[in-house]
């Protein structure tokens, strides 16, 4: 606007104004910050994960299946390695259910129990082809494949995070070497390792155990090393080597609490591929042995005689199925609430 076309501020125009043109606004209010109530990382972490319904599912169907698989083979009131020949592949039957289809102990349209003179008799998944209650194998496999689950997740954290971050942190020659190392355990597959061990070892937990301490922990080890290369030359990591802090106290004290949480991430996806490892191993002969049960047994067993007898089959898959599929669910859950990008309303 140029000079010509500015209003000039006359005393006719200030004359207009008025006390009520200079009213506050809010005058009667009281204006108050608001406050926010603190929260912990961890409450913050768990807020987040309760918004997830799927990992939450996850987390029941898991705490159920670890109790059943602590009590369910005290309960049923059958050993898993009594064989009973007179037994052999009955039906699932349950005392209270006989009207539900399923759980009534009949087989194409024939009540075998009864045939078979069984009144008082009840397995609540069925015998197996040797007369053995699959209630109590398929909650002692389960514990098999627990076990093996959580010592992949011990292993991922003690043997792959150190590795990796021990690799990432010295760098140069040090991490070169340590790198032709993972290379070369990376390129022998798991198969082969748990076949030249049965050569040496029992077939078990041990040897599937012992299998996975050499190559199992190798995807952590790369993800805690692109962590700490990522993080080792932050203005924290600087200060505290400034000060005189050892290598090693930087490493796990100073870096690692800063990436633990991704890390626990990567151990919770590792627990499915374990116990699917340990299920194929077992379905192909190179797990856990016979009389002893596990899940990938139990599938093998059910397979040979799927077209006679089908319920040998279904609740070892179904149990390992809602396993695979809990630790999944539960590990996105715990992914989401530990990522901040995440985190939206």
């Amino acid at each position: 606007m140029s000079e010509a076309m500015k209003p000039e501020l006359t005393d006719e125009i200030v004359d207009d104004f008025t006390s009520d043109d200079f009213v506050f606004v809010q005058r009667n209010e009281k204006l108050h910050d608001k406050v926010y109530k603190t929260t912990s990382y961890a409450h913050d972490v768990w807020v987040h994960f309760k918004k997830n319904k799927g990992a939450v599912f996850g987390l029941i169907i898991i705490a159920i299946i670890i109790v059943m698989a602590i009590i369910g083979p005290m309960i049923s009131g059958y050993g898993a390695e009594t064989i009973d020949l007179s037994q052999q592949s009955l039906p699932p039957r349950i005392q209270g259910l006989e009207n539900i289809g399923i759980f009534r102990g009949t087989e194409k349209g024939v009540d075998v129990y009864a045939e078979k003179g069984f009144t008082d008799v009840y397995h609540w998944f069925g015998t197996d082809t040797n007369g053995r209650d699959l209630f109590t194998r398929v909650w002692e496999g389960t514990r098999v494949s627990l076990i093996i689950a959580f010592a992949a997740a011990a292993i991922d954290i003690v043997i792959g995070m150190s590795y990796g971050l021990i690799s990432g942190y010295f760098g140069g020659k040090v991490d070169m070497v340590m790198q032709r190392i993972v290379e070369i355990l990376n390129g022998i597959p798991t198969l082969v390792v748990v076949t030249l061990l049965g050569l040496v070892m029992p077939s078990g937990i041990s040897s599937i155990v012992f299998a996975l301490m050499i190559t199992g922990w190798i995807g952590m080890s790369r993800i805690s090393r692109a962590e700490m290369l990522k993080l080792k030359e932050s203005e924290y990591v600087l200060a505290s080597r400034t000060l005189g802090a050892k290598s090693f106290y930087i490493i796990f004290k100073d870096i690692m609490p800063n990436i633990f949480g991704q890390l626990i991430i990567m151990s919770m996806f590792s627990i499915p591929n374990a116990i699917f490892t340990e299920a194929f191993l077992s379905f192909v002969g190179l797990g856990i042995q016979p009389p002893q049960a596990s899940l990938g047994s139990l599938i093998s067993d059910g397979y040979k005689s799927m077209t006679i007898h089908p319920f040998i089959l279904i609740a070892p898959i179904i149990v390992l199925a809602l396993l695979m599929l809990s630790f999944n669910l539960f590990a996105d859950g715990i992914r989401d609430a530990f990522d901040p990008n995440q985190k939206q309303g």
